[in-house]
């Protein structure tokens, strides 16, 4: 199983976008798949329901964070470098699907208020599954091309 399959694996057993994301990467990194999942839990929905950016690209973003990151011992040049890779995932997610804004990348649709509308459309199905796919390629692309 790839990367993405593996992750719509995860979305499709009910952990929302950003842990499908992470939870990837999270061996890699040194992390187990559970702290994995639990760290990216308040992430889904664009953070906390609330709808900002994608939870897909958040997954990706801390999974950047975990292979680049700047830790106590670390030189300054790693946070660059992680914002540097950072930007480069929001503008490919952007340049694929118009924008990182989990609203807007759900049509407008509201998750706390129209979540039955969004199930009758099918856009978990057929939006946050290519979205959640995107992020995965996107990241291991990033990180893979740098080891």
């Amino acid at each position: 199983m790839d990367r993405s399959e593996k992750a719509l694996f995860y979305f499709d057993n009910h952990f929302n976008c950003a842990q499908s994301v992470l939870v990837v990467f999270a061996e890699e990194a040194g992390f187990s798949e559970d702290e994995a999942l639990r760290i990216a839990t308040a992430f889904g929905g664009g953070i906390g329901r609330q709808q900002f950016t994608c939870g897909a690209v958040t997954g990706a973003a801390m999974a950047l964070g975990l292979r680049f990151g700047k830790g106590k011992e670390d030189h300054e040049d790693k946070k660059k470098l992680t914002y540097e890779k950072t930007v480069e995932l929001f503008d490919e997610f952007i340049q694929k699907n118009g924008t990182a804004n989990c609203r807007e990348l759900l049509n407008g649709l509201d998750l706390n208020t129209e979540h039955d509308a969004i199930v009758e459309q099918n856009l978990f199905h057929t939006h946050c599954r290519k979205y959640i796919a995107d992020a995965v390629k996107i990241t291991g692309k990033l990180i893979d091309n740098t080891i």
